[in-house]
């Protein structure tokens, strides 16, 4: 490969990040869109990734202990193969937008917030945690006060340790 093409490749990867990868017309929609699409995607190939790791442990402990182990999905393993991979997309596809959702949340939320106060700071990124921490939590099947509570507080710790932990390394 030429020094020509390696270092525009190697261009477009450090300027991925200034770049809009989407244009809806107003900077909050775009960062939600944004944050969303790259949140998902990551949050797909965590769930694959992870389903992966279970179906070769498994056939590893089979091997050896013939012993049953949990399942991540438990209905991936159908009667035939055509449902265990409508399992796994149906999986796949819950987790990706669980992951887009908060991300593209947070994102959106710390974006509004500095521009409304016009500063970007811990207290932002601590009320956007906190927000997206109860949104999550809201959207599980069956979320009680405590579980709303909890994820409001892990939400606001783990942003607000990001934000000012961002400086220092």
């Amino acid at each position: 490969m030429s020094s020509a093409s390696s270092r525009s490749l190697l261009d477009d990867l450090r300027s991925f990040d200034k770049g809009a990868l989407l244009d809806l017309g107003h900077p909050l929609l775009n960062r939600f869109a944004e944050s969303f699409l790259k949140a998902a995607a990551i949050g797909a190939v965590q769930a694959v990734s992870r389903e992966a790791y279970f179906i070769a442990v498994e056939g590893a402990d089979s091997n050896e202990a013939g012993g049953a182990k949990r399942n991540s999905f438990p209905n991936l393993r159908g009667e035939t193969n055509r449902k265990s991979i409508e399992a796994l997309v149906k999986s796949t596809g819950k987790e990706s937008l669980q992951w887009g959702f908060a991300a593209g949340v947070y994102s959106s939320l710390t974006y509004g917030l500095k521009e409304a106060r016009g500063a970007h700071d811990w207290k932002n990124s601590a009320v956007a945690g906190a927000l997206t921490g109860m949104t999550m939590a809201l959207t599980s099947e069956d979320a009680s006060h405590e579980q709303v509570m909890q994820s409001a507080i892990t939400g606001a710790a783990l942003s607000t340790a990001a934000n000012l932990l961002t400086g220092i390394f």
